[in-house]
């Protein structure tokens, strides 16, 4: 996150017992958007492309700066970025190449320099925001701070610069769409949704589709298809707005649990992270959850994720009873769902499956394994 971004925000309980030098926000209105930072003129090389995509990115810290790279796969796409940062350009050319040349996969712009880029209008550096939302804006993508006020305050500056064919896209680790979206125009309601990476968006292939009950049928299929049709990119539709969303839910609660049993003095730090990076981090690398306690359940028809619950399920609740809460929020009926629905998907155990199970966890290790000696000797 850029330190420009000037928002005033009021500090949620984690926030509040955090240093004011950590997050350093200004005025909680759109003028954080201050055009005396660049003036009124913007830096736009050249571009003829009348069938490419014009996405609009509106911050370029950590996040932003990775979407980036991801857009520049297409060689098509032309990208316009409007931060406040002071340093913007030398910020970009230090960062953006790394990006570029860590892709899982080739592009014709990753061996192009950022100069080149900015010069035949590949980048555009917008010094206002009035420069960056025009009427061929095709797609929209904010990655301003995490806090409701700021996004709503970031949407309601923007989107009445934008056509209404414009997509509108959020990255949040878990505002819901309807929240930022709030005193927004039935129209822009309509094509705001989030789309949240994983980080880093330009290695990791998750992306996270998660629409408000106001987003449009359209705007959901365009997003799936538009990221669909990216190399090295996976999209999940979330049917329903919830904190956290999917992956984060399920990574802050394994997160808390790592945290209480390091608090509880059970393991340090350090075992918690060695624990998960030799059992379920490699595991997981191949195979989630449902997927993987599928195959823990055996082979037939007694086996599978009907055969795991049979024969740990006692287990497993003597666990989330230990300081969990036990089954407190799942609904009735939770294994009847859970035992269908894996079965639906993936069938039932086979000597194949397991055996590329083997082989692609071995190729991890192994692959891990090299890297970790590189890192050694260097």
């Amino acid at each position: 996150m850029s330190k420009l971004w000037r928002i005033c925000l009021p500090r949620a309980p984690l926030l509040a017992r955090r240093s004011s030098a950590q997050f350093r926000f200004g005025s909680a209105n759109p003028a954080f958007f201050d055009n005396r930072l660049y003036g009124t003129a913007t830096y736009r090389g050249q571009n003829n492309n009348k069938s490419s995509n014009n996405i609009t990115l509106i911050g370029t810290g950590t996040i932003g700066l990775s979407w980036c790279a991801v857009h520049l796969r297409d060689p098509t796409n032309r990208i316009t970025i409007y931060d406040p940062r002071e340093d913007l350009l030398p910020y970009i050319k230090s960062l953006l190449p790394l990006y570029l040349s860590a892709s899982p996969t080739t592009s014709s712009t990753a061996a192009q320099s950022v100069e080149t880029l900015l010069s035949n209008g590949t980048i555009t550096l917008a010094k206002t925001l009035e420069a960056a939302c025009t009427p061929e804006t095709h797609i929209l993508q904010e990655q301003s701070p995490e806090n409701p006020l700021s996004k709503q305050a970031v949407w309601s500056s923007i989107a009445p610069l934008l056509p209404e064919t414009c997509h509108l896209w959020t990255s949040t680790s878990g505002i819901p769409a309807s929240t930022q979206a709030q005193g927004l125009s039935a129209s822009a309601k309509a094509r705001l949704l989030v789309v949240h990476p994983f980080n880093p968006p330009h290695i990791l292939p998750l992306i996270e589709i998660v629409p408000s009950p106001d987003t449009s049928a359209d705007e959901v299929a365009f997003a799936m298809d538009y990221w669909k049709g990216r190399e090295g990119h996976a999209p999940i539709l979330v049917k329903k707005e919830t904190k956290g969303f999917v992956a984060n839910r399920l990574a802050f609660a394994l997160f808390r649990e790592a945290c209480k049993l390091v608090a509880d003095g059970v393991v340090g730090v350090k075992e918690v992270d060695q624990a998960l990076e030799e059992s379920l981090g490699v595991r997981w690398a191949v195979k989630g959850p449902f997927a993987s306690y599928n195959d823990g359940g055996g082979e037939g028809a007694n086996g599978g994720m009907k055969g795991l619950l049979r024969k740990i399920g006692g287990t497993i609740d003597e666990v989330w009873e230990d300081g969990m809460g036990g089954r407190e929020g799942l609904k009735e009926g939770w294994e009847d769902v859970v035992v269908k629905q894996t079965e639906e998907v993936y069938g039932g155990v086979t000597k194949s499956a397991l055996q590329e199970r083997d082989r692609t966890t071995l190729r991890v290790l192994e692959v891990r394994g090299e890297e970790r000696a590189k890192a050694r000797k260097e």
